[in-house]
Parts: C-alpha cells; sequence; structure tokens
C-alpha cells in the first residue's frame, strides 16, 4: 500500500488530505495528516476568532471538493471592495455585479474552515496522528522515514510539508529560503463599527503603513493594521480608547464611530520564498513555500491553488507516489501563478509603503486612473479573486 504523509493538519494541511480524499480511496493509498494541536470536537464561535479572507477562486476549489456548502454557513460575502489612500481624492471601487459573481470574496473565521474539513475527512482513508509533532526526517530508498517526538516511526512515498513558514523540518533539510523583510508588523484585532458594514471591505494606505477592514459576521470587521515594529508594540498594549481613536483617525468614518476592539495580535512581515518546493519523495506546501504579506489576502489562496494543483498531478499520474518528474510538473505548472501572485502581494505593499511625495502623487493618480480604466480594474480584480492568468 502506497502511503503519504502531510505533516501540519491546518487548513493547507486538511485541504491537501481533502482533495486526495476519494482518489486515495480508489487507490487503495493511505494518507496520514499530523497536527500536533488537536482541534476540538465542536465548533465554538469567538469575538477574537482569526479568520481568512477566502477568494472567489478559492470558493470554487471547495465547491469542487463538495465542502462550500458547509463553509458558507459561516462566511460573510465581500460584495465591494474600496482602495484609498489616506488625505488623496484618489480611490479604486471594485463591484461583485460589475464582475459578474455573487462575491468578490468571503472572510470566514478559521476555526470554523478547519472544523468543517477535519469533518469531512474519511478515517477510513486519513490516519489522523494528533497530537504528534515530526522530529526528524530521513530520505530512505522510497520516500521518507519520519520520526516523532513520541519514538514512533513512519515510512511513506511522499511526504508534505504544510507546517508554516517557521518549519523547522524545512531548515533540517537544507532547503534555503530567500527572506525580505519588510520592516513592518501586523496588527490583528477583530473590531464592531457604529454603521453596518453591508459587505464592503476597506483597503487604506496611510504614511504609517497600510490597512484592510473586511466584514465579519454579526457586523463586526476584521483589521488587518501594519505599522512599524515599536508602533505595533504600543498599540497591542494601548488602552482599548485610545487604540480607537487612533485607528479612527488613520481610517475615517465611513463605518461610523468605532465601537469596541477584541484582543490584539501582532505578526513581524517577512516575504518569505522557499528556494526549493520539490525533491523525490517531498513537496513543501502552504507557509513553508511562500508567505507573503496579509494586507493584499492573497497567501492562503494561492496556497488553496497548490494544494489543487498538486493533488491533480498526483491522482492523474500512473507513477509511483513521490515520483521526482510528477512534482517537478506540478512545480513547473504553478511556478507562473505563484511569481505573478508573490510579485502583486509584494509590489502593492511596497508601493503603498514608500511615502515619497512624488511616489504619492503617482499612487493617488493611478488609483484615480485605475477606476476609470475598465481593462486595467478587471485586471485587478481577477487578481484580488484569484481568478488571474495562469500558465499551461
Amino acid at each position: 500500500m502506497q502511503s503519504l504523509a502531510i505533516i501540519g493538519g491546518g487548513l493547507v494541511g486538511a485541504s491537501l488530505a481533502l482533495a486526495l480524499q476519494d482518489g486515495a480511496r480508489a487507490r487503495g493509498w493511505r494518507i496520514h495528516l499530523i497536527e500536533p494541536f488537536e482541534p476540538g470536537h465542536e465548533y465554538q464561535p469567538s469575538y477574537d476568532a482569526r479568520s481568512t479572507a477566502l477568494s472567489y477562486g478559492t470558493r470554487l476549489i471547495y465547491q469542487r471538493l463538495g465542502l462550500w456548502e458547509h463553509i458558507a454557513e459561516r462566511a460573510e460575502p465581500i460584495l465591494r471592495i474600496h482602495v484609498s489612500e489616506r488625505g488623496s481624492f484618489g480611490a479604486a471601487r471594485l463591484d461583485c455585479t460589475r464582475e459578474g459573481v455573487e462575491a468578490l470574496g468571503y472572510v470566514v473565521e478559521n476555526a470554523w474552515i478547519g472544523h468543517c474539513l477535519w469533518q469531512a475527512l474519511d478515517d477510513q482513508v486519513v490516519v489522523r496522528h494528533c497530537p504528534a509533532e515530526v522530529e526528524r526526517l530521513e530520505p530512505g530508498a522510497t520516500g521518507y522515514r519520519l520520526s516523532f517526538t513520541d519514538g514512533q516511526q513512519l515510512e511513506c512515498d511522499l511526504t508534505v510539508l504544510a507546517d508554516g513558514g517557521r518549519s523547522g523540518l524545512r531548515e533540517q533539510l537544507g532547503i534555503q529560503v530567500s527572506r525580505r523583510p519588510y520592516g513592518q508588523t501586523a496588527l490583528i484585532a477583530n473590531i464592531t463599527p457604529g454603521k453596518p458594514h453591508g459587505g464592503l471591505a476597506f483597503e487604506r494606505f496611510t504614511e504609517d503603513g497600510p490597512m484592510a477592514l473586511l466584514p465579519l459576521q454579526d457586523d463586526r470587521c476584521a483589521l488587518v493594521w501594519t505599522r512599524s515594529q515599536v508602533d505595533a508594540a504600543r498599540l497591542a498594549q494601548a488602552h482599548e480608547a485610545v487604540f480607537l481613536g487612533e485607528l479612527q483617525e488613520a481610517f475615517g468614518y465611513r463605518l461610523g464611530a468605532l465601537q469596541q476592539v477584541g484582543a490584539r495580535h501582532l505578526y513581524p512581515l517577512t516575504l518569505i520564498e522557499a528556494e526549493e518546493q520539490v525533491r523525490s519523495g517531498l513537496v513543501v506546501l502552504g507557509n513553508a513555500a511562500h508567505s507573503l504579506h496579509p494586507i493584499a489576502g492573497q497567501g492562503y489562496n494561492l496556497s488553496l491553488r497548490d494544494v489543487e494543483a498538486l493533488s491533480v498531478a498526483l491522482l492523474r499520474s500512473d507513477a509511483a507516489l513521490g515520483d521526482l518528474a510528477v512534482l517537478q510538473e506540478y512545480a513547473r505548472r504553478q511556478r507562473f501563478d505563484q511569481r505573478v501572485t508573490v510579485g502583486f502581494s509584494d509590489q502593492v505593499t511596497r508601493l503603498f509603503g514608500d511615502s515619497g511625495r512624488l511616489v504619492a502623487a503617482g499612487r493617488n493618480l493611478g488609483l484615480l486612473g485605475l477606476d476609470l480604466m475598465p481593462a486595467a480594474k478587471r485586471w485587478f480584480a481577477r487578481q484580488a479573486m484569484g481568478l488571474g492568468t495562469r500558465a499551461g
């Protein structure tokens, strides 16, 4: 029996297990899903729950996997996106009706997506090792030997590293990464605005860094506020009234007076890209492969497109699991999508992070022009929806 191990049972790893599940059942494969943190058996809603912006393209992937109807129970649609710069007259506005879709994207709590994924997994096909942690990977004649912290070992034909941007196993295997620090920290929190958001998402650029306010259920908004490391640390500890006052000044009153902020979390921002994503018997996936700035909301959606492409490549092939040629072809086909998406995210971040007056004037005109030029606006919208052009 051929087997594959997915190290990391978060959203990316569990999505891959689901994408392979039916094909694995038909072929007699065994999937081992390894996760150090055991998820709860019941979903518990929380004001402070972290959330993810799912593109329209990601919705289509989850529809193909038969999971979207379940996820949609707690998905808040993004009907419109307003992109602006503080103190400037230029702005770009995207609307789902103009793009011919029900929504440009959706904001969903991570815990709910994870709950839906784990509920959909078939224990006859997917063996859950949870809580469990792999401390060492050793290449063998075919595949890798996994050594767990409790002394157990497992040999698999294909191993997928989906254990996050700080993957110790990636480092252990000598897989180099390129790092481009942004010199910024993301402050993440949930906000209650004074007015209903009406499905409107905001991308707002200020001299101190970009911010996003995304619509959540119960008329909350998910905030991603990019600041310098020192300023972000100060804001994370500030009294609620002080924090809301500074946020109000930076964002404005389009959602009325801001009422409440929940728990605040800080994430230093660095663009990370693994220089190898495949080896014989090995794939690097998710944040372990590429970790993007969150302001453009592209990271998880790119990873899910990688998941779909990898599952298709494996299930279409008659070669043994872990065959290098199959994995190299998967990497080749995804390279274009990755380069365009990483470039789009990085350039938007760097462009709007430059406070120079000439650059600011160019941005302002660019936003105004984007709103007036249908072709450019459509390209921008399709990138945001995860429907950009992909190479063959």
